[in-house]
């Protein structure tokens, strides 16, 4: 009886102790939380769990996916409000005589641009994502300097201030993926205007 108890005893503390996997896995995502853009208020954010196995090299490949997206999002926030500002490119975007100044902006924009146009943009990307833009080996993730045009640092000297702008470039990323977004649903809902008076509008 006193062992039976005793047996009792074990598995119900056994209960409430922490699991080895959980430890594991909560010490190997320590791993990254010091990494760039780990920062107040959220800190080390993956709720989904996707580097919760500690992988650095699935890490760098997402982060430099999450760089990448950030820099075509600032592009895109800059030409959506640029465009919707009325201001284009010079000339025709296909051969059929269809102006930059005729798509518009917006949803709108992106369904007129002639098939020749849009292969021309597709074109265009798939050089610089092939042959363009190249990873140097060894490097932090969304460091192009090893591309076949020149791509370097303007300001940023030393390394303390290389990784400020590497932060802020980050974060600014975030906040236009964000913001791309947003300008996608309301231009959808068609309420741009009222969000941004101050846009004069085309």
């Amino acid at each position: 009886m006193k062992t039976a108890a005793f047996a009792s005893l074990i598995a119900g503390a056994a209960a409430f102790a922490p699991s080895k996997s959980s430890s594991r896995s909560s010490a190997l995502q320590m791993s990254f939380e010091n990494e760039l853009g780990a920062q107040p208020p959220l800190g080390f954010f993956d709720p989904l769990g996707l580097v919760a196995d500690g992988d650095q090299e699935k890490f760098d490949r997402l982060r430099g996916v999450e760089i990448k997206h950030g820099r075509i999002c600032m592009l895109g926030v800059v030409g959506y409000l640029v465009n919707k500002a009325g201001i284009y490119l010079p000339g025709d975007i296909s051969t059929d005589g269809t102006k930059f100044s005729d798509l518009g902006s917006g949803w709108d924009a992106s369904f007129a641009v002639p098939v020749p146009g849009a292969l021309q943009v597709l074109a265009f990307c798939g050089a610089l994502e092939l042959v363009g833009w190249k990873q140097a080996e060894g490097s932090f993730p969304g460091d192009f300097s090893a591309s076949s045009f020149p791509v370097g640092w303007v300001g940023a000297d030393d390394p303390e201030t290389q990784e400020d702008y590497r932060a802020k470039e980050l974060n600014q990323g975030r906040a236009a993926q964000m913001g791309m977004l947003a300008l996608m649903v309301h231009d959808k809902l068609g309420n741009v205007d009222d969000l941004l008076p101050w846009l004069p509008s085309n």
